[in-house]
């Protein structure tokens, strides 16, 4: 089984698992926002993007929707990276 980590941190492409969307201090409402949008323990996510400079926003799909995540929001939510990649 695969480490835990940030979904800030996997490679483009990779599918990953939602572990846990938690709370930090910095944006105390993004853990609530996130589940609202379907960020949710067990979904696949694929990180299709990193935009430049400094690669904020993330792109991210789950399912048939399509986001774009400050790397905040993204450092919030912990992945469990799956054996295949896109």
């Amino acid at each position: 089984m695969h480490p835990t980590q940030s979904l800030s941190q996997i490679p483009i492409g990779q599918l990953a698992r939602i572990v846990s969307v938690n709370q930090c201090a910095q944006m105390p409402d993004c853990a609530r926002q996130l589940s609202e949008l379907g960020f949710l323990p067990d979904e696949h996510i694929v990180l299709l993007r990193r935009t430049m400079p400094g690669s904020d926003p993330l792109v991210v799909r789950i399912g048939v929707s399509t986001f774009a995540l400050r790397l905040a929001e993204a450092a919030c939510v912990q992945v469990t990276l799956c054996d295949s990649a896109l």
